[in-house]
């Protein structure tokens, strides 16, 4: 289940409120990707992806965490009866459903490392899981950003990127890309769209 596009906007502007910070604007250039990129593939639901794109990051309601917000974002989303939502905000970080590759911080209890792992572990990748992995290295908080230029900016401020993680948000950029038929920093309107 989801709230509706107007209910997640709620749903992030109240988050806003209780931890103010670029992560608001990141979630909503991350919802415009989503949403473009979806209408241009035909087979996926421009509304569910733009709800979805914005509420990924939702876990940052609760403040400043590294993997603490997946945890987080899951959690709430579940409270609400948003399981969808809910699972964009564990799978939008792990590309092969683990948390081995984890760019930050595991500020996690073991009870939240248990619950993202075990989530994890039950589910199988689906297009709107690897369309919001491409958005949010797509999103900036300031609009749309050069996916290599954004993995590295994310890589000078942790100290690493994984290669693994590297190389397969290029992959979701080209497969995108095949099935849109057109350059998606076209279709997101990189040169023009400011959140």
């Amino acid at each position: 289940m989801l709230p509706t596009r107007e209910q997640a906007e709620a749903l992030l502007a109240e988050a806003e409120k209780c931890n103010p910070g670029p992560w608001g604007d990141h979630s909503r250039v991350a919802a415009h990707c989503a949403e473009r990129i979806a209408r241009e593939c035909g087979d996926l639901d421009p509304d569910k992806a733009y709800v979805l794109g914005l509420l990924h990051d939702i876990g940052r309601r609760f403040g400043v965490r590294h993997l603490g917000h997946v945890s987080d974002g899951y959690s709430y989303m579940m409270s609400l009866g948003y399981d969808e939502a809910a699972r964009a905000c564990l799978t939008h970080s792990f590309h092969d459903r683990t948390t081995d590759g984890y760019i930050g911080n595991f500020d996690t209890s073991a009870e939240e490392l248990k619950l993202i792992q075990d989530a994890l572990k039950a589910l199988s990748l689906d297009e709107y899981d690897r369309l919001i992995q491409l958005c949010d290295s797509l999103a900036g908080a300031e609009g749309v950003l050069d996916i290599e230029e954004r993995m590295g900016d994310v890589k000078r401020r942790y100290g690493s990127y994984p290669q693994a993680k590297w190389d397969n948000n290029l992959a979701l950029k080209a497969h995108f890309e095949e099935k849109t038929g057109q350059d998606i920093y076209v279709v997101t309107e990189k040169d023009s769209f400011r959140p």
